[in-house]
């Protein structure tokens, strides 16, 4: 599942979470009961009547209200937990997790999920290849090969106009997008639309085990001047 995709679910899922918890909250509060005033049929019900003093004085006793309040508080109780389970989920889509390892670093994996190593990675790639890999978020990216190793940064394949994987094509020297023709330079650029931005980037490094990883990408973006937007 591509990137962009990935996010409108998360955010249909967030917005039906939300009403869920809502609807919970609004179930939780049990009215009481209408009082009712004794009718001549009702006479043998005296015990669940509203007693009043022979001047007709309402003396004060509702039937039950104690066990209705104890009801009302079971209930919330009861709807206390699936609410807070639909917040954590709402407040998740605000707040992902970023993956973990040393410095916020998340390893990258082959298609298979296996550990990307560097020595592995030089002896079968050569100088400007690109191959996708999954990084953070498990999200598809391209590390760019050098002659004795790789860039310090790698490239997110995510279109920015739909969400298709973008593959590299050699011959052109560019990032090109098969279903509506935008186009990204070796760096992911965007040099051609209708892609409104570049590909998103991550910082790549080396871990003390001789594994790739990648870390997000906060700072201004280097190819175009701009704040990153996928952050």
């Amino acid at each position: 599942m591509v990137a962009m995709k990935r996010r409108q679910l998360r955010r249909a899922v967030a917005s039906a979470m939300l009403v869920a918890g809502a609807l919970l909250a609004c179930s939780a509060f049990v009215a009481p009961a209408v009082l009712r005033t004794t009718s001549a049929c009702s006479l043998g019900r005296g015990a669940a009547a509203v007693q009043l003093q022979a001047g007709g004085e309402y003396t004060g006793f509702v039937p039950d209200m104690q066990r209705r309040q104890l009801m009302n508080l079971v209930t919330v109780a009861a709807s206390a937990v699936p609410v807070l389970v639909c917040l954590g989920g709402y407040l998740y889509y605000f707040y992902p997790q970023v993956g973990g390892g040393g410095g916020g670093a998340t390893p990258c994996g082959d298609i298979a999920g296996a550990a990307i190593v560097l020595t592995d990675w030089v002896k079968n790639h050569k100088d400007n290849d690109r191959e996708l890999v999954q990084g953070l978020k498990g999200e598809p990216y391209y590390l760019l090969s050098t002659k004795d190793g790789i860039k310090d940064f790698a490239v997110l394949s995510v279109c920015t106009h739909l969400g298709c994987v973008v593959p590299w094509v050699p011959s052109a020297n560019k990032f090109c997008c098969p279903c509506h023709g935008s186009q990204y330079d070796e760096n992911g650029k965007v040099v051609r639309g209708p892609a409104p931005l570049s590909l998103g980037l991550a910082h790549t490094s080396i871990l003390e085990n001789g594994n790739v990883a990648v870390s997000p990408w906060t700072e201004t973006d280097f190819r175009t001047g701009l704040e990153p937007w996928w952050n």
